[in-house]
């Protein structure tokens, strides 16, 4: 019976992560990287210039250099951004060795796990992934629903945040607790959140 991906959302602030590859297929990995807090090492025989930049001013280090099995001792995961597959297929194979989690860019068969098409407004983040199947379908979804889910929804979430923490902390009883914080996110409090933040309203909220 085949596997089903286990969706979940992952911290990697101080963890260390390895990207093998610098150019312009390496960029966009790292940059799904950097605001995790994550402590990134990259490694690679050339870099394009957004990598160049990230490493000059502290964001990453770089290593301009051919990869080593060694790299991946006490990596927590890595990406293989590289035009190699008998490269990408040795990173794979070594990471497995050491039980490091290994993403092949474009190639599903070697991941451990998949870089999904996200829609982030403020802490509200929507991931879509097809289990590397069609990138092109995740990210069409996205784009649907960054129609759906404007601006708006970043101010919006603040303030439930702020207006739950009051309701947990307050005296009410468990029930009464758990009534109001379902109010709170109802299609009713959404059309009335809609009412109240232009930008919310300009994109349609909740079609």
């Amino acid at each position: 019976m085949a596997s089903t991906l286990f969706p979940m959302f992952l911290k990697l602030a101080g963890r260390p992560c390895l990207v093998v590859g610098a150019g312009e297929i390496g960029e966009s990995k790292i940059a799904g990287l950097l605001e995790t807090g994550a402590h990134i090492r990259v490694v690679g025989l050339t870099a394009s210039p957004a990598v160049r930049d990230w490493a000059r001013d502290g964001k990453i280090h770089l290593e301009s250099r051919a990869f080593s099995p060694c790299d991946l001792d006490g990596v927590f995961l890595v990406v293989a951004a590289t035009a190699s597959r008998p490269l990408d297929e040795r990173i794979f194979d070594e990471a497995k060795k050491r039980n490091v989690l290994c993403n092949v860019v474009d190639v599903p068969d070697l991941c451990d796990f998949f870089y999904p098409a996200v829609v982030r407004r403020g802490d509200l983040q929507i991931a879509i992934s097809t289990a590397g199947q069609s990138p092109s379908l995740a990210q069409k979804i996205r784009q649907q629903l960054e129609a759906q889910f404007g601006p708006g929804y970043a101010a919006w979430l603040a303030e439930l945040g702020a207006t739950r923490k009051l309701i947990l902390a307050s005296d009410l009883d468990r029930e009464r607790k758990l009534d109001l914080l379902h109010s709170l996110a109802s299609r009713k409090a959404v059309e009335a959140a809609m009412a109240e933040i232009p930008a919310l309203a300009a994109v349609g909220g909740t079609k």
